[in-house]
């Protein structure tokens, strides 16, 4: 097992590289990412659909959090960049004092918009696939959508702060972890608990509002750029602060 020393370490290196990359090999990286991460939310669709039971059922709700989790599988593990992790993971070489805030602000602009457009073109393909498909139906989307986007602004903020430091606790556990098989387990574990929580995740979330923005009248533009930046805000805040700044705290104060 990895030492808090040795995980740090790699999260160093790990954040260090990603920071160097070039910004045609990031773009293209983080777009996959964005594409990527909409076949779990198509796949919560599909299951909200067939099933039987509905939001609130135990049941359901397991089925759904696992099908969330399955795009956050396809991306981690494909190796594609996801905003919500270069929260913590970029951090880390920014507070060792081996990369600058401009570096940073740099490596999280690209990849969130990649992310950002990536998923819009996804739902795009999908919401116009959909028809042909005849398994999931309009209702659906704007079902999950509402599980987002029908709370007060100052829920979305914090609720993305709990989000984005349950993102930056998995690239901590991913560092850490000796196989695939552990990695799956930490990005399931994690994902679908953010899934039963319904708490807002920029990336994913970015789909979801979309989804139920092209194909039902229950969300409205306002709606979806509302969700999106305080998510977005909550997201980095519970990554850099939550995770970056307090594992490097604790990790250089001497622990094992």
């Amino acid at each position: 097992m990895k030492s808090a020393r040795e995980i740090l370490d790699s999260m160093i290196e790990k954040g260090s590289h990603e920071i160097d990359r070039d910004t045609d090999g990031l773009l293209l990286s983080s777009f996959s990412a964005g594409l990527d991460i909409g076949f779990g939310p198509l796949l919560m669709g599909v299951i909200l659909t067939l099933s039987v039971g509905s939001y609130g059922d135990l049941s359901t709700e397991l089925l759904l959090a696992s099908a969330y989790s399955v795009g956050f599988i396809f991306v981690i593990l494909g190796r594609s960049e996801l905003f919500t992790e270069h929260t913590a993971l970029a951090v880390m070489p920014v507070i060792d004092g081996e990369a600058s805030l401009k570096s940073l602000g740099r490596l999280w602009g690209i990849v969130y918009a990649g992310n950002i457009i990536g998923g819009l073109v996804f739902t795009g393909l999908a919401v116009l696939l959909m028809p042909g498909l005849g398994v999931i139906s309009p209702e659906a989307f704007g079902t999950i959508a509402s599980k987002l986007v029908t709370h007060p602004l100052h829920w979305l903020l914090i609720a993305g702060v709990f989000a984005g430091w349950l993102m930056g606790l998995l690239a901590w556990l991913i560092s850490s972890a000796e196989n695939t098989i552990s990695r799956v387990f930490f990005i399931w574990m994690v994902t679908a608990t953010i899934g039963m929580l319904h708490l807002p995740h920029s990336i994913a979330g970015n789909v979801e509002v979309l989804f139920g923005l092209f194909t039902t009248n229950s969300v409205t533009v306002i709606d979806y750029l509302s969700f999106l930046s305080l998510a977005t805000i909550g997201n980095a805040i519970g990554g850099a602060i939550f995770v970056g700044l307090m594992k490097y705290g604790h990790v250089t104060r001497g622990a094992k």
